[in-house]
């Protein structure tokens, strides 16, 4: 047993702190899954941003989930003390015996120090410097070569307290809820697709330079509609953004197949829905790539400037497609930071057709 392990026993009230994208909090669900299993008697709180919410709301986990809003920085003084005063009140209210702190987000050591609770872990962040680190009673290494993924890294948090989460327990999860599965049926239905009837694709990302070109999109779905040995539809689906929207217009414009186009016009949720009734989810890296490994959905995954080490598809059946280019992953955005990224644009369409074929034929176990 880890000689200053946390005495779990006696813990009843716990902060899981995720401030950071939708796929990063999505990713962070299993801390929340080993810890209920591990502490059953632990009420166990999130915080998170806002706008993240849908990643863990629902979570059977979860005790309460508080956020942030990505706002707040934007309003007036007034407003902003006004809302952060009540947060830290929400928060205060809650008298937590453990705070496992998940990023390097300077709010978490703050908050170590001022809701009055015994145990304290965060990753051990050698830039923060000694106020960082007095902030908790625990660090937790990061890994030295930086290939660890961030499941298995957010996991980390746990292990250092003494709990070794067993590999069931790594699981990603979301709880799409009845009403994003209601209206995903009856979408579905409205194009005439059941669960399994079509390969969802999600072409698109925040980040321009993870994304493949249109072109090259627009002939994968070609060829997979062509493709005599497996018989199904397309479904393409984007987030609201205009450059998203843009990039899925111009691949809608190059294909010669129909394509249920959903884009922008789902919830986080009701993607998630969606995603788990495909026979097949295409994606770069994403928060919808994340979502299949949620959802226990085959992926392919097509990665370029980010490493597949660290944030490619978890415990499904997966393959990832990357081009042979000796610089990769670069983690730059674009090369030459010019949003293009060279190890994307030239990756082949026959070389995602043939990993799509293979998962396409491959028989996997039924999902519930």
């Amino acid at each position: 047993m880890l000689k200053d392990a946390v005495p779990l026993a006696g813990l009843a009230r716990a902060l899981v702190i995720k401030l950071r994208h939708h796929g990063d909090v999505l990713l962070a669900s299993p801390v929340l899954s080993a810890l209920k299993v591990h502490a059953p008697q632990l009420e166990i709180d999130a915080l998170v941003y806002d706008d993240t919410a849908a990643m863990l709301s629902g979570h059977p986990a979860l005790a309460q989930l508080h956020t942030i809003g990505r706002k707040w920085r934007h309003a007036g003084a007034a407003q902003r003390l006004a809302a952060e005063w009540r947060l830290f009140a929400a928060l205060r209210a809650r008298r937590y015996d453990l705070i496992v702190h998940l990023s390097e987000q300077p709010r978490g050591a703050w908050l170590a120090r001022h809701l009055g609770a015994r145990w304290s872990v965060a990753p051990a962040v050698a830039d923060r410097g000694r106020f960082w680190k007095r902030s908790f009673s625990h660090l937790y290494a990061l890994p030295r070569n930086g290939r660890r993924h961030q499941v298995e890294l957010n996991l980390d948090a746990l292990r250092r307290i003494g709990i070794q989460p067993a590999a069931e327990e790594r699981r990603v999860g979301i709880n799409a809820g009845e009403e994003a599965e209601r209206s995903v049926a009856a979408t579905l239905a409205a194009h005439g697709l059941a669960q399994g009837e079509f390969v969802h694709l999600h072409p698109a990302s925040r980040w321009k330079f993870k994304c493949w070109p249109a072109q090259s999109t627009a002939a994968l779905i070609d060829r997979l509609a062509a493709d005599g040995r497996w018989r199904g539809r397309i479904v393409l689906t984007a987030a609201p953004d205009p450059e998203e929207l843009a990039l899925v217009a111009e691949i809608v414009a190059h294909a010669r197949t129909p394509i249920v186009n959903l884009a922008g016009r789902l919830t986080l949720k009701e993607l998630a829905a969606l995603i788990a009734r495909a026979r097949l989810s295409i994606c770069v890296d994403s928060m919808p790539m994340h979502l299949a490994s949620a959802t226990g959905t085959p992926v392919v995954a097509l990665f370029g400037p980010s490493g597949e080490h660290e944030w490619g598809p978890w415990m499904v059946p997966h393959a990832v497609v990357t081009s042979g280019h000796a610089c990769r992953p670069c983690g730059n955005d674009g090369c030459g930071g010019g949003k293009l990224s060279e190890c994307l644009t030239t990756l082949g369409v026959e070389q995602v057709h043939a990993a799509a074929e293979r998962l396409l034929l491959t028989p996997h176990p039924v999902r519930g």
